[in-house]
């Protein structure tokens, strides 16, 4: 079984504080540092671009598990990876070929991860597997904050958990929205090795980063 990691997101940290924050991630123990992309287009929400995430790349040497909630995306790949983006994380609908974008993020070196929004099918990733670094399941609706954990995903974990195992396959599962102490656990029993949290790493607690990403890996 995969070791249980946590990517903490940046979108909850404190924003005047950007650097200082990843740096407290990285004392803290997380394994990554989640950075969601939006651009108001595809998502409702605008978030950072490639020159915040190559500012704060001399604040941590953790994986930068960058979340690209943009389209089109394929033409914008590049300049995620030159700002130092370590995982590329794409959608499928963002693209109007995925197998194309899968190749743009293998040739630039990075890992590729394709996200599964919550009415997305596995179907449309199951030829690429063998392609793929990491699969991230939604488990809200991206782009709204305060949204509720919606279980209903976590079959989508448990059908890729078969495949990979039926294929001996090694990408990384990755779930990501209202991931708190109570349902991680569901999350880690149907197969989830990494977990996107942003308020419960950084509110919950008294905002005792250390003691939440412990109680969050812990089965």
């Amino acid at each position: 079984m995969k070791k249980i990691q946590i990517s903490p997101s940046i979108l909850s940290a404190d924003f005047s504080q950007l650097g200082n924050e990843i740096e407290k991630l990285e004392k803290c123990g997380a394994d990554m540092i989640h950075v969601d992309v939006m651009d108001g287009h595809f998502v409702p929400n605008l978030t950072i671009g490639p020159p915040v995430i190559k500012a704060l790349k001399k604040y941590s040497s953790l994986i930068f598990d960058v979340h690209l909630m943009i389209s089109p995306v394929h033409k914008y790949i590049e300049a995620y990876s030159d700002a130092g983006a370590d995982i590329i994380t794409i959608h499928p609908e963002a693209t109007d070929n995925l197998k194309s974008s899968i190749l743009k993020i293998k040739e630039l070196n990075k890992k590729v991860g394709v996200s599964l929004n919550p009415k997305t099918k596995t179907d449309v990733i199951i030829d690429f597997l063998d392609q793929i670094d990491l699969v991230l399941i939604m488990s809200v609706n991206p782009g709204f904050g305060g949204q509720k954990f919606m279980p209903e995903v976590l079959d989508k974990i448990r059908e890729l958990k078969k495949i990979q195992n039926n294929k001996k396959l090694n990408f990384d599962i990755e779930i990501d929205g209202g991931i708190n102490f109570e349902n991680s656990q569901m999350a880690i029993e149907a197969g989830a090795n990494i977990l996107v949290s942003g308020t419960t790493i950084f509110k919950s607690n008294d905002g005792d980063i250390k003691k939440n990403i412990e109680l969050l890996k812990s089965k």
